[in-house]
């Protein structure tokens, strides 16, 4: 189908009728008549309006679909409470009784094979084609199989540069929103080998020929809802194929959610905003301003509220510590065995470097002044300060003096304006 489009004029958003009249028209009601429809959505780590478009849908569709269910695109993350849900679609639990009293609502398991198909295989061409050489080895690729017991698979999410694939959004969410743990694995790692800084920021990476290789697997139809957003507000909506409403969408992500600047900093001040509640997601203050960071320079993680690595995997992560990709790639025989999406995050987190003659030595230092402790920042191989002893408005307004402070770090891009050879676009 055809993508329908909505942007917003500058300095405004979408508002809730004009959403209403774009689903309208990309989903007449006739078409849904006892089709059994699965939303599948982001969960709490994301910035979107998305209660207003899944209102929209409920009351476009609802009536007419058989079951409009809701399934939380998790990947690996926390799974989340059935309050947390409402609050992500934006109800009270009164209206949850009551109005989407019908509406079920599933957390991805990515770690439970009961629950996951396997539905086809990326073999040793397909993996030496789509990342360029990289890699050559057989991937089995599995997927949640409550996707299969519905007739219309719809995404909801929105789309902004990322770490892993260069843009998030579209088939992403399936994989690895939806999937299983070998294809996450296999592409988290792709992706740090690339590393973050040619990755983020770029359409056509290896990984997203990946993405959208193994999302044509899954031969449930789909439809794509893809948000762009800007300080919270809907700055533009494309509804089509997860591959052509996701080609729109990050056109515009590039415009809105990349920042430009003259300089790198020696140090940037990366503020976590609440929805990071642990580092594993918290990794992202690093991962969008690696880019400006100077040669040697510092970047402190402030996060006050966050207490723990990982719940899920943070006992990977304390036995291999924090370090670039580099370090895993030339001792691959004492890491291949350690999940390799764990890899990936300790190689982003950690940024760029190289390991030679045994030692390892990375462009940039990475300090938590969370609230982990010392002892485990240090046994993780990374810096640590008492957050207590810092004052981010100590940080403010002193970009001349090669100092950045970003309030609410994780989504928007910071690149140089001339980038430096390790982060050219691919």
């Amino acid at each position: 189908m055809p993508t329908l489009s909505q942007t917003a004029h500058a300095g405004t958003h979408l508002d809730r009728d004009q959403v209403r009249a774009l689903i309208a028209q990309a989903c007449p009601a006739k078409d849904y008549k006892d089709k059994r429809v699965l939303l599948i959505v982001p969960d709490s780590t994301r910035t979107c309006p998305l209660g207003m478009l899944f209102q929209a849908m409920f009351e476009q569709i609802g009536g007419a679909a058989r079951a409009l269910d809701v399934m939380i695109a998790l990947g690996t993350h926390q799974a989340m409470s059935e309050e947390a849900i409402c609050k992500r679609l934006d109800i009270d639990m009164t209206e949850r009784r009551s109005t989407y009293a019908g509406v079920r609502f599933y957390n991805h398991e990515w770690d439970n094979p009961a629950a996951l198909r396997e539905i086809g295989m990326l073999t040793l061409e397909d993996t030496r084609a789509l990342t360029g050489g990289l890699f050559e080895i057989e991937v089995p690729v599995t997927i949640n199989a409550r996707v299969f017991d519905y007739d219309q698979l719809i995404i909801i999410g929105p789309v902004f540069p990322h770490e892993v694939v260069g843009f998030s959004g579209g088939n992403k969410y399936l994989f690895p929103g939806v999937s299983g743990p070998e294809v996450l694995n296999f592409f988290h790692w792709l992706g740090a080998v690339v590393t973050n800084p040619m990755i983020i920021g770029n359409k056509w990476t290896p990984v997203r020929k990946v993405v959208d290789r193994i999302g044509g697997m899954v031969e449930v139809p789909k439809l794509c809802l893809c948000m762009v957003v800007e300080h919270a507000q809907l700055a533009g909506l494309f509804i089509g194929t997860p591959e052509g409403a996701w080609d729109q969408a990050s056109e515009l992500s590039k415009k809105l959610h990349i920042t430009y600047k003259d300089h790198p900093f020696h140090t940037v001040l990366s503020c976590a905003p609440p929805m990071y509640d642990e580092l594993w997601v918290g990794g992202k203050c690093m991962y969008k301003l690696e880019p400006v960071i100077a040669d040697g320079g510092e970047l402190i993680i402030y996060a006050p509220h966050i207490h723990e690595i990982s719940l899920t995997h943070g006992h990977h992560i304390r036995k291999v510590g924090y370090h670039c990709s580099d370090y895993f790639v030339k001792q691959w025989d004492k890491f291949k065995d350690v999940p390799w999406g764990t890899l990936a995050h300790s190689a982003h987190v950690a940024g760029i470097g190289k390991f030679e003659n045994g030692v390892e030595k990375r462009r940039v230092r990475v300090t938590l002044a969370t609230g982990i402790p010392e002892e485990v920042c240090r046994e993780v191989s990374l810096g640590y300060r008492d957050p207590a002893t810092i004052n981010p408005a100590d940080y403010a307004d002193r970009e001349d003096e090669g100092i950045l402070y970003v309030p609410k770090a994780g989504e928007m891009l910071y690149h140089l304006k001339q980038r430096p050879a390790w982060a050219r676009e691919m």
